[in-house]
């Protein structure tokens, strides 16, 4: 811009702050000379304002929207009470917005906004701002006088209509004095008096007493009360009750320090170190850090404490001071920490462990941001120790804790009863960010460690181990596992729980032919290697048959030996057959071989973790329950090849007399009939024992051994297996009754077998005696029969004896078959009753013809 344009635009605003000057601006004169001096030094303030006002390059931060601007305008007047000046605006507003064409202002948001700001500006003091804005728009002069009205409040005046003495300016600036006399000074400095009149002590000493109360430490006029238990103003010290209040309670963020500092003090200082452990020492530790950021706020504000506090009508300009009011902004934060410091204080006085880090993750669930990541910070310190027991349990099988603070409890047990007694999970120590599921799987997974290296002997796991915290990412992960990370702690759970798992199957399996010892159980201990079986019961038949008292366990041993050798029991693994040995029950007087006899399996560790002495006792309990019925069949079988060479009889049969030859059928048919009955009962109980029992029982065990994942799943498996059996063959507490019905039915059977060898001895005897009574009757000489003999009085004697001996025999089958019957029939009338569903399967195996039910009424 050259000289020529800058002179005009000087001319055009000296024109036009003439204009707004004067009072009649038609009037044209000499701007350079004004007629009025008054009026000339008034226009030389005026246009340096105005040159100010357009010399100035700040840029608005609004956008330009004309509309916007004058309905702020009207906003602002309408606010203010100013209706009738908003619609005086609104009128004049709407003529200079439709000033269009040649001459007209292209750019009016600017001048409203130029008029907005200039009434802004002035507002400062009481602006008038409808004469302002209104006003600007026909007459720009009354923006630029002020004076001082009669009550001393500041108005803002045109300059053209009164000018006071009191308006000053400075190089084009207007300087504003707001309380020219000081009144409000001095009526602060009497208020100042005042307070100095109702208190002994200055507010400079109580704020410095405020803060040693803070530290725990009392001061000159602020001590610890007892009996308020609390920090207090001492009551011999006059001061205004709201001086009182703010103390007491600026004063409680002392208290609550006395009370975290004491747990803290008294935490370090206990003894033995048990009784804190290593969660409560990171309690204490990061309490500690807590307040060393505590003590360096208190250094802060003490060092302000030592400005002294300016009078009221000084705070906006003064420096850095501390009064009580400053003091309760800025303990508010802090208050707030040790507030909560001092509820966790409380709440974990008498916790320890994971039990004191779940009292304070409970703290943690807040909605306050600030509580909350104080909280987190807190945690992360308090749970380190745990986080760490819980890293070096899963990965390593080591249980580090020293103080019993740990959620997992061990103690020295035997090798057999490490996996269900050694380790077990104390609830009380279980904090509650820990799920139930995953504690449990914690607890599994260093159980499985701690069994492979004692048990199995075995170091194959920490190839596992590395490999789940390799998958997990703890290897590389800085400062371990911590609070909040719980899904991180799940995984590297997760993963070693796999790895060391099935790490532990494959050695059960493999290593230790976990289901090859299954197999030999069932086929030795449950009976199912039947040739191996039949053989042994063959030959310690006549052994068993003895009284328990006589009968040598070594020769019994031997004869074990021999029915190995003698069946495919002998193709078996060594390692199997060497475990199988025969086993003498504790016997009272009367007592047989076949009551006391048993065979037993040596489950070595780790096995006998499956097969406890328990587990073997009820394989025992279904040994018996199996050597029983086997041996109601085997003397059934013996009963038949005792009544089956009936040609022996035949031969003689016609020789005998006529009465003798009924009653000697009668009798035979009764022993076969009901030979045959209780061969049909004990046929097929025996075949649903050792099909649908023992067979589906197996096939269902093998199914879920296959599916299993850890050895709980293979200890339950089994576990449900062996009941599968015990319910399903009467053992069970809910067939017990059937259980003593069945065992006197084959007592029953036992004493018919007994019966039955003496009928067939019986019938053998009078064969011979028939056949040396014909040799007798040829030589023709009465030969004299042994005492007791059928032929000591001759033919009449012997058909005599024979008749009274097969009568005496058919009521003794008779009484039998008769107690057997009903003993059977209350057997399978109790079948349908029975809760358990494969009994029911037995009652429509034994009574498929509905034969027994048709008998009952």
């Amino acid at each position: 811009m050259d000289e020529e344009d800058q002179a005009k635009i000087i001319d055009l605003i000296k024109e036009l702050v003439h204009r707004l000057l004067s009072p009649n601006p038609n009037i044209s004169s000499d701007l350079s000379k004004p007629q009025n001096p008054n009026c000339s030094q008034e226009f030389q303030r005026a246009f340096k304002y105005a040159l100010r006002i357009l010399s100035s390059r700040m840029t608005p931060s609004i956008s330009s929207d004309e509309s916007a601007m004058a309905e702020s305008i009207k906003r602002q007047l309408v606010t203010q009470g100013k209706s009738s000046q908003a619609l005086t605006f609104a009128d004049l507003y709407t003529k200079f917005s439709s000033k269009s064409g040649p001459g007209s202002i292209n750019n009016k948001w600017a001048v409203l906004y130029l008029l907005k700001v200039i009434s802004d500006d002035r507002k400062s003091i009481l602006g008038q701002f409808s004469s302002t804005v209104s006003g600007g728009l026909t007459e720009l002069g009354n923006h630029f006088d002020y004076e001082n009205s009669s009550n001393k409040n500041d108005n803002i005046r045109a300059f053209g209509n009164q000018r006071k003495e009191n308006k000053l300016w400075n190089g084009g600036v207007l300087l504003i004095s707001k309380d020219p006399e000081n009144v409000r000074e001095i009526a602060f400095r009497e208020f100042v008096n005042l307070l100095k009149e109702e208190s002994d002590v200055s507010e400079e000493v109580l704020v410095r007493d405020v803060l040693y109360a803070c530290q725990g430490i009392d001061g000159k006029y602020v001590k610890f009360d007892k009996n308020v238990d609390g920090y207090a103003l001492s009551e011999s010290v006059r001061a205004p009750r709201s001086t009182r209040l703010m103390i007491q309670k600026l004063c409680e963020l002392g208290w609550l320090f006395r009370k975290v500092k004491g747990y803290i003090s008294e935490s370090m200082d206990r003894f033995p170190a048990e009784d804190v452990g290593t969660v409560g020492q990171a309690f204490c530790a990061a309490m500690q850090d807590e307040l060393s950021e505590y003590y360096k706020l208190l250094a802060v504000l003490e060092a302000q404490a030592m400005n002294p506090i300016p009078l009221v009508s000084e705070s906006a300009t003064s420096g850095n001071y501390l009064s009580l009011r400053r003091l309760s902004v800025w303990f508010a934060e802090p208050m707030v920490k040790m507030r909560l410091m001092a509820v966790l204080v409380d709440s974990c006085k008498l916790l320890r462990g994971g039990a004191m880090a779940g009292a304070i993750h409970m703290h943690a669930q807040h909605g306050d941001p600030m509580v909350h990541e104080f909280m987190r910070r807190l945690l992360r310190r308090v749970c380190s120790p745990l986080f760490e027991m819980v890293r070096k349990w899963v990965l390593e099988g080591e249980l580090e804790d020293i103080f019993a603070e740990f959620f997992i409890l061990g103690q020295q047990v035997k090798a057999e009863s490490l996996w269900r007694e050694g380790y077990r999970l104390h609830t009380g120590m279980l904090p509650s960010f820990i799920s139930q599921s995953l504690a449990q799987r914690i607890l599994r997974t260093g159980k499985s460690i701690n069994f492979l290296r004692v048990c199995c002997e075995d170091s194959g796991w920490v190839d596992a181990a590395a490999e789940a915290a390799a998958a997990a990412g703890t290897t590389t992960r800085r400062g371990g596992l911590g609070y909040g990370e719980t899904d991180a702690l799940e995984t590297l759970v997760v993963e070693a729980a796999k790895r060391i798992d099935k790490h532990l199957l494959d050695v059960m399996y493999k290593r230790y032919k976990f289901k090859e010892h299954c197999l030999a159980i069932k086929r030795y201990l449950l009976l199912g290697q039947g040739d191996f079986v039949q053989y042994l019961m063959d030959i310690v038949g006549p052994e068993l048959s003895e009284p328990a008292n006589t009968i040598s366990s070594f020769k019994l041993a031997g004869l074990l030996e021999s029915a190995i050798r003698s069946s495919n029991a002998q193709y078996d693994d060594f390692d199997i057959l060497d475990r199988l040995k025969v086993k003498m029950m504790q016997h009272g007087t009367g007592d047989r071989g076949w009551d006391v006899f048993s065979l037993e399996y040596d489950a070595r560790v780790p096995l006998n973790t499956v097969f406890t002495e328990f587990v073997m006792a009820r394989y025992l309990r279904i040994f018996n329950f199996l050597w029983k019925l086997r041996r109601v069949e085997h003397a059934l079988i013996g009963a038949w090849k005792t009544m089956k060479p009936n040609c022996i009889t035949s031969r003689s049969y016609m020789k005998l007399q006529q009465a003798v030859k009924l009653q000697l059928l009668s009798t035979l048919r009764r022993c076969q009939v009901l030979w045959d009955e209780m061969n049909h009962f004990v046929t097929n109980f025996q075949y649903y024992i050792m099909f649908e029992v023992l067979e589906v029982s197996w096939s269902n065990f093998l199914s879920e051994i296959e599916v299993a994942k850890d050895l709980d799943d293979l200890l339950a498996a089994h576990e449900k297996y062996l009941n599968s059996i015990v319910e399903k063959s009467l053992l069970g507490e809910r067939s017990q009754t059937l259980y003593k019905t069945l065992f006197v039915l084959f007592d029953l059977i036992l004493r018919f077998r007994s019966h039955a060898d003496r009928l067939y001895e019986g019938i053998h005897e009078l064969q011979a005696r028939t056949v040396e009574q014909t040799k007798s009757s040829r030589s023709k000489s009465d030969v004299a029969s042994e005492p007791g003999s059928w032929l000591g009085t001759g033919r009449k004697a012997l058909t005599k004896r024979a008749v009274e001996f097969l009568g005496n025999m058919g009521l003794e089958l008779d009484a039998i078959a008769k107690e057997y019957s009903t003993l059977l029939e209350g057997f399978i009338s109790q079948l349908p009753v029975q809760q358990h569903i494969d009994l029911k399967f037995l009652y429509f195996r034994l009574d498929f013809t509905e034969f027994y039910s048709r008998l009952r009424p």
